[in-house]
């Protein structure tokens, strides 16, 4: 089975700072709708793995979350395909969890569930915490520079051996690109 793990704010919609707490604060970022079909038709499943502490603080509740998942595979549905699975860490970031990146809890609960080791597996973000997470499982860290991939660039920690992107739509190009 061919597997790509997304992080979801700042690689799929856009991000925030103020954390993305509303349906109408759920904005995709150009191209990616269309860099998920891409996946999808070249025999990827496609997994969304993502930091939820706005629900640990109070900002969002799991129906919002929820609905903006369902947001995003209405239109999927629209272009003929889908996520296939969404995972998130709904604590903050001093709840001591395994679940939240860059702790490999997410991955590893996916690797679980698809039954399917995570070697090598390609996982596309927008940050640090994204590519060391990755790193733990033996996947492919990828970085974008959307979201807060220009300040990870800059910070340039942790970089080593991670091929960097302008966006999802480039990343992806590249994986269907090499997959051939």
């Amino acid at each position: 089975m061919k597997l790509v793990i997304l992080d979801r704010d700042g690689v799929i919609n856009e991000d925030s700072d103020d954390f993305i707490k509303t349906l109408d604060e759920f904005i995709l970022l150009p191209g990616s709708l269309e860099a998920i079909k891409r996946l999808k038709q070249a025999g990827y499943q496609v997994v969304v793995a993502t930091n939820q502490s706005g629900i640990a603080r109070g900002y969002l509740t799991l129906d919002t979350l929820n609905a903006m998942h369902d947001k995003l595979n209405v239109l999927l549905a629209d272009i003929g395909v889908n996520i296939d699975g969404f995972f998130y860490c709904p604590h903050g970031p001093d709840d001591g969890c395994e679940c939240r990146k860059p702790k490999p809890g997410l991955y590893q609960q996916i690797s679980q569930q698809f039954n399917v080791a995570l070697e090598g597996v390609p996982v596309i973000g927008d940050s640090l915490r994204d590519l060391e997470a990755a790193r733990a499982v033996g996947a492919k860290p990828i970085l974008v520079r959307t979201g807060k991939g220009r300040r990870t660039l800059a910070a340039g920690k942790g970089l080593e051996d991670v091929p960097v992107y302008e966006n999802l739509a480039e990343a992806v190009d590249a994986l269907v690109k090499a997959s051939h």
